[in-house]
């Protein structure tokens, strides 16, 4: 067997541009999003409803229902901070998606366009 000198090697089939992270780890960033953002919008609906019960109509409702929902928010800022970096999103578009978990229904919204976005941009 001979090396033919004119040909470059080619690339490892999971890597994305030069410079960028490999497809593979963007891959499971974005999935760790995706899931972390759904967890986070729907916890984020069960304080809602919560709160609207409790200040509302005067319901005794479970504090700990705010409390999951804020370590579920903390997980999500830590993975979207991940895909953030991996994906390269400037500053104003990770905040925003940062923010989404803050808003009841808004994640579930921004994690769609993120994930659709991603999915082209990278061929996922």
């Amino acid at each position: 067997m001979t090396d033919n000198p004119t040909t470059a090697p080619s690339p490892p089939a999971d890597t994305a541009a030069p410079g960028s992270a490999p497809t593979a780890k963007i891959a499971s960033a974005l999935l760790r999003y995706r899931a972390l953002a759904w967890f986070t919008g729907l916890w984020l609906l069960l304080l809602t409803v919560e709160m609207v019960a409790k200040y509302g109509f005067g319901a005794d409702t479970p504090s700990w229902i705010a409390v999951v929902h804020g370590w579920v928010y903390f997980a999500y800022l830590l993975v979207t901070a991940d895909l953030a970096v991996k994906v390269r999103w400037p500053i104003g578009r990770t905040v925003g998606t940062l923010l989404a978990g803050t808003i009841p229904l808004l994640s579930f919204f921004v994690e769609h366009r993120n994930a659709k976005d991603v999915k082209h941009q990278y061929a996922l």
